[in-house]
């Protein structure tokens, strides 16, 4: 069989999904996600990607139809009418244009779901995965009141969620913290800050240290390093950097300034599955544990996730969640799921197992392109 691959077609799509509640966090609500799908083709075969910058340009500089509009005018040409036969070779065609992860992440992760449907592999087993089932933790945003958050925390204690991450942003902070640890003494815990807070904050995250956290995630500004580093050598509880990792040069920095502890991977915020093993795999030779986060995509993109968390310095219940706690349908099929408690099984079928259902494509759709050889 002929495991070159040309690609023949670049498919781009902009969709908006609504949520079933909004998602507070400390840089903004959200009512619905806005994402780029790209579906990659190459003779018989295709793949699918997706990546998730949100609406707005502030979770990172990234927002939806930016995405789109690069994809369709500057990444997608680099690629169709050209032999791509591996992440590498994808990588160097789009590194003409400077930054723009998450759009280059959409076609990253297309090229790695058309190889594995073209070898007939899960991309799990592809990316070398240690086991088909990874564990995953429970996730709140900011809620209107305290006592809806304990009352959804003892609906995930009940379930059997491993760990629970909560959103932390100014008002809904360190006395959240307080009495949700008053209510779960034992749970393991950890809070996501979204650069909400700056050194000038020292303090109380020096008072969050009694709080038995297992991290803080991300807790300044979104492209530091220099600043955490001085929090983290202030601090016991581990620091752990999102948005602050775009790249593997940011995450051989950041380990060299020490200025995490742990390591969160998106695909699609640091350009694709390509440059995430990358990472991953340096921070295993440096002892940095690594998990997955997520950008509340598809099922397309939360696949891809899945088949990362595979591998084996993901060392923390990452965050993949059913399409049930944010879609009342989800674009693809079939739909993300818990396989048990706190579990979800990447497929075992072909490339990441599912794919946009046509019907719903259409109905969430705002932009579409296609470019083809």
């Amino acid at each position: 069989m002929d495991m070159s691959t040309f690609i023949n077609a670049i498919e781009i799509y902009r969709v908006s999904m609504p949520l079933v509640y909004p998602f507070r966090t400390a840089y903004g609500d959200d009512s619905a996600i806005e994402s780029v799908l790209v579906k990659m083709t190459s003779g018989d075969h295709y793949g699918w990607g997706e990546a998730s910058p949100m609406a707005a340009p502030a979770y990172s500089a990234e927002w939806a139809y930016g995405a789109f509009l690069m994809v369709r005018d500057w990444l997608a040409p680099q690629l169709v009418g050209r032999r791509i036969d591996s992440g590498h070779d994808l990588q160097v065609a789009l590194g003409r244009c400077k930054g723009n992860f998450f759009a280059k992440g959409s076609l990253d992760l297309a090229w790695w779901d058309l190889r594995a449907r073209q070898l007939g592999q899960p991309l799990w087993k592809l990316l070398g995965g240690v086991q088909g089932e990874v564990e995953v933790g429970a996730d709140f945003g900011v809620m209107d009141h305290i006592d809806k958050l304990l009352s959804a925390m003892e609906g995930a204690v009940a379930q059997g969620f491993l760990r629970v991450k909560l959103k932390f942003r100014p008002g809904w902070d360190i006395e959240m913290v307080r009495k949700v640890r008053e209510r779960f003494p034992h749970t393991t815990i950890h809070i996501d800050c979204n650069s909400g807070y700056s050194l000038s904050d020292t303090a109380m995250f020096q008072a969050l240290d009694e709080f038995n956290l297992a991290m803080i995630e991300q807790p300044l500004a979104h492209d530091d390093l220099i600043d955490h580093a001085k929090l983290q050598s202030s601090l016991r509880t581990p620091i752990c950097l999102d948005e602050s990792i775009t790249s593997l040069a940011k995450a051989r920095k950041a380990i060299e300034l020490r200025s995490c502890r742990w390591i969160n991977l998106k695909p699609g915020r640091v350009g694709g599955l390509t440059p995430a093993i990358e990472i991953h795999n340096l921070c295993q030779k440096e002892g940095i544990p690594c998990w997955v986060g997520g950008m509340l995509e598809s099922a397309v993109g939360a696949s891809h996730c899945l088949a990362l968390a595979t591998l084996p310095n993901i060392r923390y219940p990452s965050d993949i969640f059913p399409s049930s706690r944010f879609y009342t349908r989800d674009l693809a099929q079939p739909d993300i799921r818990l396989s048990g408690p706190s579990r979800i099984s990447a497929s075992t079928l072909g490339g990441i197992g599912c794919e946009p259902d046509p019907v719903e494509l259409e109905s969430r759709k705002v932009d579409y392109a296609r470019l083809q050889a």
